[in-house]
C-alpha cells in the first residue's frame, strides 16, 4: 500500500493528474502499477486503476486478472470499481475513502449516489429508445459460435 501512496504523490507532483495510484499484485509479485493521467492525457477515463488494469492485462496476456489483487491509495470510483469486477480482480485493498476524495474536490461519492437513482432521475438526462432494434445485436451474439464469453 505504501508503494501506491508514494506513487500517487510522486506522479501528482510531476503533473500527471490527481493523487491516485494503483498496484496490481499476483502471488506477491507486482504485475503492474498505474497512476492518474486524467489531466495530462486529456482523458477522463485515465484513472490509476484503469491504467494498472490495462498494463496488467498486457503483461499477463489475458483480459482476466485471475489470482490478482489491487492496492489503491483511495477507494475506487464507480467506473474503476466496475472495471475491477470486469477484470476479475480477486481482492481490492484501499486506503482513503470516497468521502476523503470528496473532501478534496473529487466527484466519486456524488457519482455513487447518482448510480442508485432511476435513470430518469439522474443529473444527466437519460431516455431510452429503439430497444427492440438493439436486441437484434444481442440475439446475434447469442447465436455467434466464435464468441469469447466474458
Amino acid at each position: 500500500m505504501q508503494q501506491a501512496i508514494d506513487l500517487a504523490t510522486t506522479k501528482m507532483q510531476e503533473g500527471h493528474g490527481g493523487p491516485f495510484a494503483a498496484i496490481i499484485v499476483r502471488n506477491g509479485i507486482v504485475i503492474a502499477q498505474g497512476f492518474n493521467r486524467v489531466t495530462s492525457s486529456l482523458d477522463p477515463t485515465a484513472h490509476a486503476e484503469i491504467d494498472a488494469i490495462r498494463k496488467a492485462c498486457q503483461q499477463l496476456q489475458s483480459f482476466r486478472l485471475a489470482g490478482c489483487e489491487i492496492f489503491i491509495n483511495c477507494e475506487p470510483c464507480p467506473m474503476c470499481l466496475a472495471a475491477l469486477y470486469w477484470a476479475g480482480i480477486e481482492k481490492i485493498t484501499y486506503a482513503a475513502t470516497r468521502k476523503d476524495a470528496a473532501d478534496i474536490g473529487f466527484a466519486d461519492d456524488w457519482i455513487y449516489s447518482e448510480i442508485g437513482k432511476e435513470p430518469t432521475n439522474r443529473a444527466i438526462p437519460m431516455r431510452q429508445t429503439m430497444r427492440r432494434e438493439a436486441l437484434t445485436s444481442f440475439k446475434a451474439w447469442q447465436e455467434y459460435n466464435e464468441k469469447i464469453p466474458y
